[in-house]
């Protein structure tokens, strides 16, 4: 017997991460029959991201105009988002709700079940990057995000070792199921391999630890280029004195940079997966990646890992794929094959066992009533 279409409403923002993997998402599931209503808050999805969107069937895109959690600046700002996109839930008569803020969740009543999926975290982030508890200033925040944990119906990590850190960070009452993210493989174009090293994501993040990566480069024989912002929406930023910045690179532009098999570094304290190390794998670039948890467990066997806090373990490492091209193939096509592990096809259907877990004694409940 078939099983009956699904209704979800997924939250999304256009600034990081977060959009690439809601994208992918949404897409393996309406190969699968699922309908989603993709709400937006923070800012409007460019162009580029709403003809992106717009390529996917049985996809309704929702520009809320809602604030964002994390750049939010009081408590009730974050509860009226919450509200706003349960009464969306409501009105779009969906049969759940996955949303990739689970703060929203924390003082809204939502009329279905609620999957809150965490993909990184104050509480854990600051454990990480400052090795202490987030203190009072922003103490608030955390607090929203771990009661939206709680609330949730099931709640969904991208990796074992960030569930680990997620339940310890919230004291949650139950570990986090896991769910590695997916990710389609960039179009690559036909571009000789070049000598270089390269790194992508949003390097003002004091978790992505480009600091080091820019230590590194000035002891490296190859360039070292940085693609993404160095000024984030928060305040925060960072200086590049020796590595070369790129600024935000598109998909076709990212794409055209990996495709040179470039050794992809990351020098993160925090990462709770990496899309853009899955990125690097699946274009078959080597890779020297931070010694964290979250990394050995997805990557371990087909990377090189090092001490984040090490520039000059860094240099060397980069040196020695660089200069040996059976290693660095082979360090290419291991990468690139363990890459194949992790795609929204997987992704997708491990959720939908998770919503329909869910979603069916839901509604036989509203049946009944």
């Amino acid at each position: 017997m078939k099983q009956p279409n699904l209704r979800l409403l997924l939250t999304a923002d256009a600034v990081g991460g977060v959009w690439q993997y809601s994208v992918d998402l949404a897409r393996g599931l309406s190969k699968l029959g699922v309908e989603v209503v993709l709400a937006i808050l923070g800012p409007s999805p460019s162009e580029a991201q709403l003809k992106m969107a717009g390529s996917i069937e049985a996809l309704t895109l929702v520009d809320t105009g809602l604030p964002l959690d994390w750049l939010a600046r009081t408590r009730a700002s974050v509860r009226k988002a919450g509200e706003a996109v349960a009464k969306l839930a409501k009105s779009h008569n969906v049969d759940l709700v996955q949303l990739n803020s689970p703060a929203l969740a924390a003082e809204a009543e939502f009329p279905v079940p609620v999957v809150a999926v965490n993909h990184s975290c104050l509480a854990t982030w600051w454990g990480s990057v400052k090795g202490e508890r987030v203190d009072g200033a922003f103490k608030w925040r955390s607090d929203l995000g771990g009661e939206g944990l709680r609330r949730a119906a099931r709640v969904v990590t991208p990796t074992a070792a960030f569930s680990e850190a997620t339940k310890k960070a919230h004291d949650l009452p139950v570990l986090p199921t896991t769910v590695h993210n997916g990710r389609t493989p960039l179009a690559l174009p036909r571009v000789a391999p070049h000598d270089f090293a390269f790194t992508a994501g949003r390097l003002w993040d004091k978790g992505k630890n480009a600091a080091t990566l820019d230590r590194a480069a000035a002891d490296l024989p190859v360039p070292l280029y940085m693609a993404g912002p160095l000024e984030g929406p928060n305040g925060d930023s960072t200086r590049l004195d020796h590595a070369r910045a790129l600024g935000n690179l598109g998909e076709k532009e990212l794409a055209r940079w990996l495709a040179a098999k470039p050794v992809f570094v990351s020098a993160a304290l925090y990462e709770p997966f990496g899309l853009a190390v899955l990125e690097a794998a699946a274009a078959g670039c080597p890779l020297v990646l931070s010694d964290i948890p979250t990394f050995r467990e997805l990557w371990d066997g087909v990377a090189t890992f090092v001490d984040p806090m090490d520039p000059m373990a860094y240099a060397r490492a980069v040196e020695a794929i660089v200069g040996d091209d059976y290693l660095r193939t082979a360090m290419g096509t291991a990468a690139k094959e363990r890459a194949g592990r992790y795609t929204p096809e997987a992704m997708a259907r491990e959720m939908l066992a998770i919503y329909r877990e869910l979603a069916a004694p839901a509604k036989q409940g509203r049946v009944a009533a």
